[in-house]
């Protein structure tokens, strides 16, 4: 019998966030029981630090480079296939709450609406994020609905946090509710389905509601601080050092620069508070799951498209930035009937591997124009004979966008070593020794006992960047 698939995706997510990855601040019971009852990766990456890219990348398991969509504010093309389409074509009944993110999202240029291709999602209840930017915001109707609006309260304590709406009127709430109403409504299906939580959190502005920061306030001193050497990006690309003076190269804008030791505290407390309340959400669908009796058929993924610096390296936000806490993010997949339970796997694997996957478990074909790998054979026993990757791969395009003359790309390629980053046209990059250096301070690119592993790891690159060219169109003959 084919799974129910609640595919649970927040947005701009560490993987240090949750309790089951270490992290003793956070309160994410509920995910922490996912990880408990399921399979928990440690060592998953996306393939670009942004969102458009990489949300096209796991949903067609195509990286970047080939399914074209390399940058946000690009469309994915017409003719590429999502494995929510796939298995929709196979009979089951797809939705999604919150965002999908695969065409440009900006009212200049999507005025009503995010512009869709034949996604497969037959039920599309679509909020990009919180703000009423949209007239087609399904969030901002819901809040209208109520007689509210959207209308988060500034701190007098800190310039760069906010109080968000109360727990029952907050996005994530509401993404969470259109999941339950969904699962209801199939509880008797004849079909299985899918159902995308796309949540907007813990993606910047940092504004989760008043209760669940206080929760951090109460001991914000025993915070720690963002992993910053002084003087570190003196030795690094310069475009780490413009994003220290202003995210995104906006001079000023959540400049870590500028910023003291409390600041870099509430932003964590803020960011740490909104994946509390997506834990509390998640909750609420899993026993939406129980209680109508799907929960035995029911494989449930937790996952973010990429991570956040949050102040690490000196830097917030995202962007060309390859370092652990961008492109490494939480993935955990639960279906105790049927996967193994109570699992940790250290193997290195990609997010582009989870569509592959998706098909398997649902027992249809994989579709020959994926890259990934699918995962199913390591989720449900301990084969021995299967071949993980040797290192990951990671893509930014237009990397200095605002000089025009000076764009260049950026590529990474990490094994269990080393880190290779390479900026494209651009005669520095960055390397770094993950064993002596796990916090990725000490840029080792012009070292001269590193240059022969340099090389090598210059040629995995080449490797890489090959092997993700398009299998498609299908060979058909000899010539």
């Amino acid at each position: 019998m084919k799974p129910n698939i609640l595919w649970i995706c927040t947005d701009q997510q560490r993987f240090d966030s949750l309790g089951c990855y270490g992290n003793e601040f956070v309160k994410t019971p509920h995910i922490d029981r996912l990880a408990e009852r399921g399979v928990l990766f440690e060592n998953c990456y996306s393939q670009s630090t942004v969102c458009t890219p990489s949300r096209a990348s796991f949903l067609t398991g195509r990286y970047p480079r080939t399914n074209r969509c390399r940058q946000n504010g690009q469309a994915i093309s017409n003719d590429e296939v999502l494995v929510t389409k796939l298995l929709a074509d196979a009979g089951y009944k797809c939705g999604l709450s919150g965002k999908l993110h695969i065409s440009p999202c900006h009212p200049s240029v999507a005025p009503e609406e995010e512009a869709r291709i034949d996604d497969g999602y037959s039920q599309f209840h679509w909020s990009h994020h919180p703000q009423p930017d949209w007239p087609t915001n399904e969030y901002t109707q819901w809040l209208q609905e109520k007689g509210k609006e959207f209308k988060p309260q500034s701190l007098e304590t800190c310039s760069y946090v906010q109080y968000g709406p109360e727990v029952e009127d907050h996005q994530t709430t509401w993404c969470a509710e259109k999941a339950i109403q969904f699962m209801e409504a199939n509880k008797n299906a004849d079909k299985p389905w899918l159902f995308s939580v796309n949540f907007f959190d813990p993606h910047h502005p940092f504004n989760p509601p008043k209760q669940y920061l206080q929760r951090y306030l109460d001991r914000l001193q025993e915070l720690p601080l963002p992993n910053y050497t002084k003087n570190e990006l003196d030795h690094k690309p310069i475009y780490q050092q413009v994003d220290h003076e202003g995210a995104y190269g906006m001079k000023g804008h959540l400049a870590y620069s500028e910023m003291n030791e409390h600041d870099h505290r509430m932003l964590r407390a803020a960011y740490w508070a909104m994946i509390d309340l997506i834990d509390d959400q998640v909750g609420r669908m899993i026993a939406a799951l129980e209680e109508t009796g799907q929960i035995d058929n029911t494989m449930i993924i937790f996952m973010s498209d990429h991570g956040e610096l949050l102040g690490d390296h000196g830097i917030y936000l995202k962007g060309p930035h390859f370092y652990e806490g961008s492109v490494k993010v939480p993935f955990i997949v639960s279906w105790p009937a049927k996967i193994r339970e109570g699992q940790k796997i250290d193997h290195l694997i990609e997010l582009v591997d989870l569509a592959p996957t998706l098909l398997e478990a649902a027992s249809e074909p994989i579709y020959e124009g994926m890259k990934g790998q699918s995962l199913w054979p390591v989720l449900v026993k301990e084969d021995l004979a299967y071949s993980y990757r040797n290192d990951v791969y990671c893509e930014y395009y237009n990397v200095n966008l605002k000089d025009k003359k000076n764009i260049t790309h950026a590529t990474m390629v990490r094994n269990e070593d080393y880190k290779l980053v390479l900026y494209h046209g651009d005669k520095t990059g960055e390397l770094y020794h993950l064993k002596d250096d796990p916090n990725e301070v000490e840029n080792i690119w012009d070292h001269s006992a590193y240059q022969t592993i340099k090389m090598t790891l210059f040629q995995r690159l080449c490797d890489r960047m090959a092997e993700t060219a398009d299998p498609l169109p299908l060979r058909q003959s000899p010539w």
